[in-house]
């Protein structure tokens, strides 16, 4: 996540329970709320939280997301986040 993303793309996770980040490239102040929910959709179904009917996903831009001094890989602290409640699930097929 730290490599992969630039500063404005916003990165999503399933908030209090282990999973994925997910990295929204490209994302603007513009972007629709409908992606958005997809993002934060695919970040709960690989979580394991999967199973569950809603879950809260934490997302914000990647500015604001840094890894603790001497932390374990894939631990992540973000400040300036914002919660949503989405149903775990991957996007459907075109």
């Amino acid at each position: 996540t730290h490599e992969f993303a630039s500063a404005s793309d916003l990165w999503f996770h399933a908030q209090g329970t282990p999973g994925s980040h997910v990295v929204l490239k490209g994302a603007h102040r513009s972007t629709p709320h409908s992606v958005i929910e997809t993002a934060a959709s695919i970040a709960a179904y690989f979580s394991k939280a999967r199973n569950s009917s809603t879950v809260p996903v934490i997302y914000a831009e990647k500015r604001h997301v840094r890894r603790p001094r001497k932390s374990k890989a894939g631990t992540a602290l973000c400040s300036r986040g914002k919660t949503i409640f989405v149903k775990p699930a991957l996007p459907e097929k075109e």
